[in-house]
């Protein structure tokens, strides 16, 4: 470990030691392996990695393989909707780095189940006395972004009719953030909520719904001149980090947004350049904000038997053309990119070419 880190490391975390126990739910995942990574790097010695049974565990093997003399990663396969799992999970822990969550579920109800009440029993199963904090990953998707000048920040209201935009991952967030709120309160635990935007980085394949979607046949660019606030993931793991460590934030949430992040154009046209060229077709957003229109009136005529998958709400969130701030991230944090947006992007189109070579 570096003498800097250590110095930082003194600054950060007065409340956690180098051999409390950390856990890290959703440890096998795209952003949580960085975060296991960054904790190693940084000399915690006491990490529990919570993984789904069906999880690919090649990158934790990675990291356990390649840890310090006297650094302990340990494994653990459960089930956070599981009550026992739980209690084992949490059993002598300092801080919790939530990042299980349902991200593939379609349903509200699954989404729920999978982000919520996980959230519940872990909280529920955590020691009073022990956890010193409880770091939440959450997502740019819980504002609403229908204030009259679009600049995303903390301060923009949260959307308070989630299950009216037809995105169950939304909903889910949203509710999942309440419940931490609540039980923060009642029970006393420090908390702490990460929202990024859209993480990119070698692993993860595929474009951003904020850019356009592949749907009728051929890919709608609806995104234009908007920029996309990516964050690289190791950037990512970062900010989640010091969220856990920096004193003096309780009860705070911060956005995760790289600098000079592209628009939607200039990153549809790198992605091609890099990847592969295919047919796409800019969608104007007067154009796009009348199909939501549209698509939502005619569902809700249809007592939803035309699924909402395009509404006023996802709109906003996801088409209005939005600047975006990480003022407060950096200020209150000490956060700063460690990759930039040009060394992730070249990163990531050099692993994309490389999986597919292979594949």
């Amino acid at each position: 470990m570096r003498s800097w880190d250590l110095e930082i490391l003194h600054k950060e975390q007065p409340m956690i030691t180098l051999d409390d126990r950390i856990l890290v739910t959703g440890a096998a995942g795209f952003i949580g392996s960085r975060v296991v990574r960054n904790l190693v790097d940084r000399g915690f010695r006491n990490i529990l990695c919570f993984t789904r049974r069906s999880s690919e565990l090649t990158s934790l093997q990675a990291i356990i393989g390649s840890r310090p003399a006297g650094a302990r990663v340990d494994v653990l396969q459960g089930n956070l909707l599981s009550r026992a799992d739980c209690q084992v999970a949490c059993k002598n822990v300092a801080l919790i780095f939530h990042l299980a969550a349902g991200t593939g579920e379609k349903s509200f109800p699954d989404a729920y189940m999978n982000s919520c009440v996980a959230t519940r029993n872990l909280l529920e199963a955590s020691e009073r006395g022990c956890l010193q904090r409880f770091v939440l990953v959450s997502s740019l998707a819980v504002y609403s972004n229908r204030q009259h000048a679009p600049r995303l920040d903390e301060l923009c209201p949260i959307e308070e009719r989630p299950e009216l935009r037809g995105d169950a991952y939304c909903y889910a967030k949203v509710k999942q953030e309440e419940i931490v709120r609540q039980y923060a309160k009642r029970l006393g635990i420090q908390h702490v909520i990460i929202r990024p935007g859209s993480v990119y980085g070698e692993g993860k394949e595929g474009i951003t719904g904020r850019v356009g979607l592949g749907t009728f046949g051929v890919f709608l660019h609806l995104g234009g001149s908007n920029a996309i606030p990516f964050t690289y993931v190791d950037n990512c793991a970062e900010a989640i980090i010091l969220a856990g460590l920096v004193d003096g934030v309780d009860g705070e949430a911060f956005n995760v947004i790289d600098d000079e992040v592209p628009s939607s154009r200039q990153f549809l046209r790198l992605y091609k350049r890099n990847i592969g060229s295919f047919r796409s077709v800019y969608v104007p957003h007067i154009a796009s904000y009348s199909l939501c229109y549209l698509w939502e009136k005619y569902s809700q005529w249809s007592q939803g038997q035309l699924p909402l998958a395009f509404s006023r709400k996802r709109w906003y969130s996801e088409w209005r053309k939005t600047s975006y701030s990480n003022k407060k991230l950096k200020t209150r944090l000490g956060w700063k990119p460690r990759v930039s947006t040009a060394e992730g992007l070249r990163r990531y189109f050099q692993s994309y070419r490389c999986d597919e070579k292979h594949a």
